[in-house]
């Protein structure tokens, strides 16, 4: 039976590169987004791929990162803790030989049209048709900084000469400093047997030109918020040793990099000033392979667009809602509840556009405008740019939306759980599940007290007169005039005791938003009253915005 890891699933790096930081004992809650298998959405997702990105070590002990393809249905798995390859990496591959003889490795699945991401590690070994990856850990990553592209596959060009240096060339250098989006690999070896051994594989991206090239054999790699894990810093920390892989989407090349990294915990003169801290790579090897790959990716930069924000509504101290309108005056692209909207904005002093994901919280059903409400974060860069430097009539870009937050089941009694601004992809699902006759539907959420408290009245109107759509609102600290209202039903946190205890019956399913400390605390709590895991259902916001 799949189980969740033990309290503590991080390594002694990732533990100190927490404590540098001061973002507490993350290990608390962390648990519970961190398993020794993979759900069954996140099997579907791998399977789906046409490609994976995974890292690992030579026979010298040099760590690398590569891109393995193969045809459509290339990657199965057979159970929750496997995955079967039918593919075998190419002779010119840098863990070609690893791949084989049988090796830990962290592998990451990116869908860059969609920006869906999930990692997950393990150890890998020849099998027939290919290889088998048995399953260490997995975890799941939110969209922020990744680039859309779709891919197409063209027929596989005759092997080109693989090169070689230890330094980068000009054009290498060119690239690098070109490029919006990177892969990254490292790797832990503790104590024997332990689930934080192994390596990890993630994606880096952000403004064409956001990587530094310093010279030949050094560079330089910012590294954002995120969601306080540290799984690559922490790695870096204990082992110094460093892959990089650069994708040539036009032409298939794959351009590795293989060296030693530190970590500038505090840079003053980032190229970046999103950047919290900043990964040095001194370079010991390259290997370009052009064509290596039979896929090419496009950017979806020509599908954004520009939208006119035509109404600002202050919804509590600290949230705003945008309404957003096409400028072309055309139809808006539709969406389901719980999905969110890329957007982009130019703010000044940054390199390019900076892009974040707000989730969508009016109705799927108003095809007028679409509404985001967003918080303002204190070392939020674009969070504070729409609070402070976005009038009425300013113009933003945004992508379609995506995600799958979504509904999970058409019949089922729902319960939609949210702390603070979690709640504004459960505001657009209430909408939706008022349209559903004779589905019940329960709407809870927590906040500090009603200043702290958006979207209450309009809460309220949709729940009113409806015998199917329930709510019960939690409040961890109500001020005097709250006390004197009563417009809140409990003082205190949402448990899942109090969850399970609305009756909503063995079929519910819950879907959870908010913080990653309060997820973490209601996943674990559900599952531990008897919820089956495959009925919570949850997304996260990060400390950034």
């Amino acid at each position: 039976m799949p189980t969740t890891q033990p309290i503590n699933p991080f390594h002694v790096g990732e533990l100190k590169a927490q404590a540098n930081v001061g973002v507490g004992d993350v290990a608390q809650w962390a648990g519970g987004f961190i398993r020794d298998y993979l759900p069954e959405q996140h099997r579907a997702f791998h399977t789906s791929l046409p490609f994976l990105v995974v890292s690992g070590a030579d026979a010298e002990g040099q760590t690398w990162i590569t891109m393995l393809e193969g045809p459509d249905g290339f990657a199965s798995s057979p159970d929750p803790r496997t995955i079967k390859l039918d593919v075998e990496a190419d002779a010119t591959d840098p863990l070609a030989q690893a791949f084989a003889a049988g090796t830990d490795i962290g592998v990451l699945g990116i869908e860059l049209a969609t920006r869906r991401r999930n990692r997950f590690s393990g150890h890998i070994r020849g099998a027939q048709d290919g290889y088998q990856i048995d399953i260490r850990q997995t975890f799941g990553n939110c969209p922020q900084y990744i680039h859309e592209r779709a891919w197409a596959r063209v027929p596989k060009q005759p092997a080109t000469a693989a090169l070689r240096d230890t330094v980068l060339t000009p054009a290498q250098m060119a690239q690098i400093a070109a490029a919006d989006t990177m892969f990254i690999g490292s790797g832990y070896q503790g104590t024997p047997g332990a689930a934080s051994n192994g390596f990890d594989a993630s994606h880096r991206g952000g403004a064409a030109g956001f990587f530094h090239v310093d010279g030949p054999n050094r560079l330089q790699i910012p590294d954002y918020a995120g969601n306080n894990f540290f799984n690559t810093i922490g790695n870096l920390v204990s082992d110094p040793r460093i892959g990089l892989l650069f994708v040539d989407f036009e032409t298939g090349g794959l351009l590795h990099i293989t060296g030693r990294a530190s970590i500038d915990w505090a840079p003053r003169n980032a190229h970046d000033p999103d950047a919290r801290r900043m990964i040095i790579v001194e370079v010991e090897g390259v290997l370009e392979r052009p064509a290596a790959v039979g896929l090419r990716w496009a950017k979806q930069d020509h599908l954004n667009r520009r939208l006119q924000i035509v109404k600002r509504e202050k919804e509590s101290d600290s949230i705003t809602s945008f309404y957003l309108e096409p400028v072309d005056g055309g139809a808006l692209d539709p969406f389901e509840a719980g999905q969110h909207l890329p957007v982009e904005v130019q703010i000044p002093g940054q390199i390019g556009m900076s892009k974040r994901s707000y989730s969508l919280s009016s109705s799927p059903d108003d095809h007028s405008a679409y509404r985001i409400s967003i918080k303002r974060e204190d070392k939020g860069l674009v969070s504070q740019f729409f609070h402070d430097a976005l009038p009425e009539g300013s113009i933003i870009e945004a992508g379609k939306p995506s995600g799958d937050f979504v509904i999970p089941s058409k019949t089922a009694p729902l319960v939609l759980v949210s702390a603070g601004v979690g709640l504004t992809p459960m505001v657009s699902a209430l909408h939706a599940s008022a349209r559903q006759n004779g589905r019940n539907v329960w709407y809870i959420h927590g906040a500090r007290n009603s200043r702290d408290h958006a979207l209450r009245a309009e809460v309220h109107g949709i729940v009113s007169g409806n015998e199917n759509l329930h709510s019960r609102t939690f409040y961890s600290r109500p001020n005097d005039a709250d006390m004197l209202d009563r417009k809140y039903d409990v003082e205190g946190r949402i448990t899942a005791k109090d969850l399970v205890a609305l009756g909503a019956g063995p079929d519910a399913h819950y879907m959870l938003c908010g913080p990653a400390v309060f997820l973490a605390d209601i996943r674990n709590g559900l599952e531990a009253e008897g919820v089956p895991a495959g009925c919570i259902h949850f997304e996260s916001f990060g400390p950034s915005g």
